[in-house]
């Protein structure tokens, strides 16, 4: 990826939300803010966790976001100020490699940090 000047260091987020109406809401908020260039909603999912003492476990729904790796922290606080846990996941994994066509959409569909 560093040979060609078009693409820049990008990221995969996981978010979890605990329904479709968040899932969407969030999602939309996250594109139109140019803070990723898509985001995935893979519902149906089950999360069990360790919680205020206890094994928790919830139907919950996937966010999977693709976006430059410079705005993690302003998608973060995007995500913290909208979300409805507490303490939202966040997880980035970064792209080693890819379409190069994608990940320069990908740089072209998202804000300059």
């Amino acid at each position: 990826m560093e040979g060609n000047g078009n693409i820049v260091p990008s990221i995969v987020v996981y978010v979890t939300v605990p329904n479709k109406e968040a899932g969407k809401k969030l999602a939309e908020s996250i594109v139109r803010e140019k803070l990723a260039a898509c985001v995935n909603r893979v519902p149906g999912i089950e999360s069990i966790y360790w919680w205020q003492g206890e094994i928790q476990s919830d139907a919950e729904e996937l966010l999977i976001i693709k976006t430059r790796e410079s705005l993690l922290d302003a998608l973060t606080a995007h995500i913290k100020a909208n979300h409805e846990y507490d303490v939202p996941e966040v997880i980035a994994l970064p792209i080693q490699g890819g379409n190069a066509q994608y990940l320069e959409w990908l740089k072209n569909s998202t804000r300059d940090p």
